[in-house]
């Protein structure tokens, strides 16, 4: 087992620059999931620890030893790619023990090696079969005891799970979980999947333009997100953003109007006038009759999901444009659709439009540029 550590890594491909001074460890053992959109620069982070990548700046640490103009095979690595790229003309055996072949391993102890992978992964009754016999999680399944049978110091995953339908998809993240869990070895994962890193991180970094937002454990991540980024990313559905004003203890703005008690106010934004409120699906609830409202929703669709209902409609009263001018990390503004989390049986028996609380201790607050504010929110259960 090795950490991995990169200082101040920079990857360009002439003016373009994909990462921007990286600096991220992951620690002896652990497994870090890093998360973002499409282009944000993850998988050139992977593929520069794999040295698949030339890395433009910065250094990159393999254990205590420096790693930039060391050959790939020579990292003590092993990747398992979001292709399986198994060879079709090869049994599942001799795919799992092509590479310590290569290497001049001892036959027993190839046998021996394969053995153990396809013991702990399942695999013992595939092991003659070729991979056009083999299903996608089969295959995928093959990919890793390949790498498992090289015993490396770091595992590397691109997207290993991107090919696979949706129960599969469950099955392989057990899989994994219960590898690292055996091998205790490091693992540094890619996915664009929040579900995937949620359940398998010990900490998730996340990505936005090629420059490193914030890495903390799931729970972290989810409860106090560093900017608006983070926090519309992570979540499902996501965090609904809305431009508000602070008059004393009241925020106003986006069809919101709410008091809150002098300490909470102070907690939530300090002195900050002009802020972005983030409120998660599940904190909302219709308000009780005869109360006064948070905010009113005009709803437009409801989803029923048996164990809950997502509502989707406007704020009456919200102004699209109050974001516009903030310079949110997001470069979005906020969006007027609104979703709600209630509970199953939820009908819309109000009406049409109905009244909302909003769960004051699950507020976010985010300055003019979208960095957050508060240190307060509590830490709900992750959804």
């Amino acid at each position: 087992m090795a950490r991995v550590l990169c200082k101040g890594i920079e990857k360009s491909y002439g003016d373009v620059r994909v990462v921007r001074s990286l600096d991220l460890e992951v620690a002896d053992g652990e497994f870090l999931v890093l998360v973002g959109a499409s282009g944000c620069g993850k998988s050139t982070t992977l593929r520069m620890v794999a040295g698949l990548e030339a890395i433009t700046a910065g250094q990159l640490l393999i254990g205590d030893r420096v790693v930039n103009d060391v050959a790939p095979r020579d990292r003590d690595i092993a990747m398992v790619f979001q292709s399986y790229a198994l060879y079709p003309h090869m049994t599942v055996r001799d795919n799992m023990a092509f590479g310590l072949t290569l290497r001049g391993v001892a036959k027993a102890e190839i046998e021996q090696r394969v053995g153990v992978a396809s013991t702990m992964l399942g695999l013992n009754d595939l092991l003659d079969r070729k991979p056009a016999a083999l299903s996608g999680g089969q295959r995928q399944r093959v990919a890793m005891g390949r790498a498992v049978v090289r015993q490396p110091s770091v595992f590397l995953f691109d997207e290993p799970l991107s090919n696979l339908d949706a129960k599969l998809r469950v099955q392989m993240r057990l899989e994994i979980a219960k590898l690292h869990k055996k091998l205790g070895t490091t693992i540094l994962y890619v996915t664009h999947d929040q579900v995937e890193a949620m359940t398998l991180a010990d900490r998730i970094a996340v990505m936005h333009e090629g420059v490193l937002q914030q890495c903390a454990p799931p729970q972290v991540i989810y409860s106090r997100p560093a900017n608006t980024y983070v926090a519309t990313f992570i979540g499902s559905p996501a965090m609904n953003l809305f431009a508000v004003q602070r008059q004393g203890t009241r925020l106003v703005g986006s069809g919101l109007a709410m008091d809150l008690d002098p300490g909470e106010i102070e907690l939530l934004c300090g002195d900050e006038t002009e802020l972005t409120v983030g409120i998660r699906p599940q904190d909302w609830r219709p308000a009780p009759s005869g109360s006064t409202p948070d905010a009113t929703l005009q709803v437009d669709v409801q989803e029923p999901l048996g164990s809950e209902t997502f509502v989707f409609g406007e704020l009456l009263g919200a102004n699209r444009d109050l974001l516009a001018g903030r310079d949110l990390i997001t470069q979005q503004r906020a969006d007027s659709l609104v979703i709600l989390r209630l509970e199953a049986g939820f009908g819309g028996h109000q009406g049409p439009a109905i009244g909302l609380h909003i769960d004051r201790q699950r507020l976010h607050a985010f300055d003019a540029k979208g960095v957050r504010l508060n240190k307060n929110t509590s830490e709900p259960t992750l959804g």
